[in-house]
């Protein structure tokens, strides 16, 4: 069976294949957040530090045609903008959005003035090849063999990350610290949870994350750098944090929808499909929207998100 001349399993393989693709940065970003959130920052700055991890990890990886040294790079990159949000809202107790959005104003002046200085503008390619991982006879079923079971290595690390970020978050004392500062960060106080150095941890942890999101973009899967390749995608990932609950399984879940949706569009131009581009980007958009809007009486926000903390001081 074909639709216009394309055969209809390639269509939707290819569909399932771009979905879960373009869902990795945003689960990898998404995850971090979870504990951020879940320790009381509102981290708006996650654009940032993903833009930030796009444009040094490539930097990185364009020049030692290492996979590893730029994904490395990026996470660096993450971290350093993330410990510089924790220095300005957690010790300094500025206002967290106000950090959050002038990181993602800097990153974005910061790589683009760099990309230009570095580069000249142009538009080259890192010479890299991520490791690629085929089962056999599984990558051989229809429609999802090669969707799920002929991809880079980094895309299964990626997917892994869930449970083992699932199981920190639920089942380890870190996890516990982390949701306690997040709900009551006085009582968490009282009962000898250090506040700010768990804070510090999970900001850290969001920053990594970011930063290997904007790596994985980078340097795994596009191999290019452009000036503001993120086109918002950290806060989509932010936005995705709360429609999953805090929860990494279902943050996955939301992810791997916004990715489909994003593929579809991209599929129906393929196909022929008489609907402007225009309209077609705004399907993942508006399914998110859509989300928020259903799922926001629902949602229970932590207690202390975005809420300063000094010892003492209620």
């Amino acid at each position: 069976m074909t639709i216009n001349g394309i055969d209809l399993f390639d269509f939707l393989t290819a569909i399932l294949a771009t979905g879960l693709l373009r869902a990795v940065p945003l689960v990898l970003a998404s995850l971090g957040d979870v504990f951020a959130q879940k320790a009381g920052l509102l981290n708006l700055g996650i654009e940032g530090m993903m833009l930030a991890g796009c444009f040094f990890g490539f930097y990185a990886a364009y020049h030692t045609e290492s996979v590893p040294l730029g994904l490395l790079a990026g996470m660096a990159a993450g971290l350093a903008l993330a410990l510089l949000f924790a220095v300005l809202t957690v010790h300094l107790r500025v206002d967290q959005v106000l950090v959050g959005l002038a990181i993602t104003i800097f990153a974005a002046g910061l790589t683009g003035y760099l990309f230009r200085d570095l580069f000249g503008g142009q538009n080259v390619s890192a010479s890299v090849r991520p490791m690629t991982i085929r089962i056999p006879l599984l990558a051989d079923i229809p429609i999802i063999g090669k969707a799920l079971f002929d991809r880079q290595l980094l895309f299964y690390i990626a997917w892994l990350l869930v449970p083992i970020f699932a199981f920190v978050l639920n089942r380890t004392r870190f996890g516990l610290n982390v949701r306690a500062v997040g709900e009551n960060p006085f009582a968490a106080d009282a009962a000898g949870v250090n506040v700010i150095q768990v804070r510090y941890l999970a900001m850290s942890l969001a920053g990594i994350m970011a930063g290997f999101a904007g790596a994985f973009l980078a340097v795994a899967d596009l191999k290019i750098f452009t000036i503001g390749m993120t086109v918002g995608q950290g806060f989509i990932a932010l936005a995705i944090t709360m429609i999953g609950g805090w929860s990494p399984w279902k943050i996955a879940f939301a992810a791997i929808l916004f990715g489909m949706l994003n593929a579809l569009g991209d599929s129906l131009q393929i196909i022929g499909v008489n609907v402007r581009t225009e309209f077609i980007g705004m399907f993942p958009y508006i399914g998110i929207m859509i989300a928020m809007i259903v799922l926001a009486r629902r949602t229970s926000v932590p207690a202390a998100l975005a809420v300063p903390y000094a010892r003492g001081q209620r």
